[in-house]
């Protein structure tokens, strides 16, 4: 006794839903390819943001042995970020925007006549 050709087709198709099934839910569920893929790709960005800070970290320990033991160093730093000055020295400000314009652009005085 054989299947007949309804039979057949009917256990294909529950089959073919069953199937269905698992791929969707292999696919799409909680624990699933596609979750899968963003937890690596959550994971890579993990991995580069440790690697960054740990290249920051080795520059913050190599720039605390300088300020420990390089005297020199130091003073570039307090002069950079204190904008400390040594005795006798003088510091010159440049103003960017004058030095963008026009040298021989006339100027003008608080009365409007021009000035060279």
């Amino acid at each position: 006794m054989g299947f007949n050709k309804k039979g057949f087709l009917k256990f294909s198709l529950i089959t073919l839903i069953f199937l269905a099934l698992i791929v969707a839910w292999l696919g799409f569920g909680e624990r699933g390819f596609i979750h899968l893929y963003r937890m690596e790709k959550e994971r890579q960005a993990y991995l580069a943001r440790i690697r960054h800070l740990e290249k920051q970290n080795q520059q913050l320990l190599k720039q605390i042995n300088q300020l420990r033991t390089d005297k020199e160093y130091i003073e570039s730093v307090a002069r950079k970020e204190l904008g400390l000055v040594k005795e006798n020295e003088i510091i010159y400000k440049i103003n960017r925007e004058q030095m963008t314009k026009n040298p021989t652009e006339k100027k003008e005085d608080k009365r409007g006549k021009k000035i060279q």
